[in-house]
C-alpha cells in the first residue's frame, strides 16, 4: 500500500481526500500546513505529496521548492490541488508534477494519483 501525504489547511477537505484515497487502497497522512507536510515527507518518504497552494506557515510553492532542493526527496511526484493559483503554479513545471484545478472530480483525482504513484 503506497503512502501519500496530503497537505491542506482546510481540515474537512483534507479529511475527505484522505477518505477517498484510503478507499482507493492508499495509506494517507494529513498535514495542516506546508511545514508539517515537509516534516512528514522527510520522515516517512511517501510515494506522493498532494498539496494545496495557499497554506499558513509554508505555502505549497515553498513546500515544493524545499522538496525539490533535497536530493533524497527531489524525485517525489507532487500533485498540486489549487483554485485561483493554478495559472501561477503552472509557471513552475519543475516543481509540480501535475496541477489539478478546483473544482475537480474525485474520479479525476484518483485517476491522477494512480498515474503518479509508482
Amino acid at each position: 500500500m503506497a503512502l501519500i501525504v496530503v497537505a491542506d489547511d482546510e481540515l474537512l477537505l483534507a479529511e475527505m481526500l484522505a477518505a477517498v484515497l484510503e478507499e482507493a487502497g492508499f495509506e494517507v497522512l494529513v498535514a495542516s500546513h506546508g511545514a508539517e507536510a515537509l516534516e512528514l515527507v522527510t520522515k516517512r518518504k511517501p510515494a506522493l505529496l498532494i498539496t494545496d497552494f495557499m497554506m499558513p506557515i509554508m505555502t505549497g510553492l515553498e513546500l515544493a521548492e524545499a522538496i525539490r532542493a533535497d536530493e533524497a526527496l527531489g524525485h517525489m511526484p507532487i500533485l498540486l490541488l489549487t483554485g485561483a493559483q493554478g495559472a501561477l503554479a503552472r509557471q513552475y513545471p519543475h516543481l509540480f508534477t501535475q496541477v489539478l484545478d478546483k473544482p475537480y472530480s474525485l474520479d479525476a483525482l484518483v485517476e491522477t494519483v494512480v498515474e503518479l504513484v509508482p
